[in-house]
């Protein structure tokens, strides 16, 4: 069994955004060379998610207001963990989209379904943060 890591970059311009990134999966899968197996995405910090859907940009404004009003931003005191930070409420809204995604590859393509694209979502942005892309398979 053969295993490729490695990591993606992200910096937003702004504090919450949605990213496809997968161009850059299928990219590192085309130059691991596995034909099956799986690949693991998952956001590398505690405010960040990925997850599978659609690419659509009015399904993510829905996410943005759907996630504004389960953990609005302000008022920051609203929030015990707001002290040092003020960023509690991209800490909720990560537990809510998901840390990671797994999905399988077959005959060296990723093996989703109809619409399917991974995406990363950004809550507390505008600075530098991972994303781990794990491959294992033959």
């Amino acid at each position: 069994m053969k295993s490729v890591r490695e990591e993606l970059w992200v910096h937003t311009k702004t504090r919450r955004a949605f990213k496809n990134i997968t161009p850059e999966v299928n990219r590192i899968l085309n130059e691991s060379g596995i034909q099956e197996g799986l690949v693991l995405v998952n956001a590398m910090h505690i405010s960040a998610s990925v997850f599978i859907n659609d690419d659509e940009a009015g399904l993510h404004a829905d996410f943005e207001h759907f996630l504004e009003r389960l953990a609005p931003e302000k008022p920051y005191d609203q929030y015990a963990h707001n002290g040092y930070e003020d960023n509690a409420d991209a800490h909720l809204k990560r537990q809510i989209m998901g840390r990671e995604v797994v999905v399988a590859i077959t005959e060296g393509r990723l093996d989703f379904g109809p619409w399917e694209q991974i995406f990363y979502g950004e809550f507390d942005g505008m600075r530098d943060k991972r994303v781990l892309i794990k491959i294992i398979g033959e």
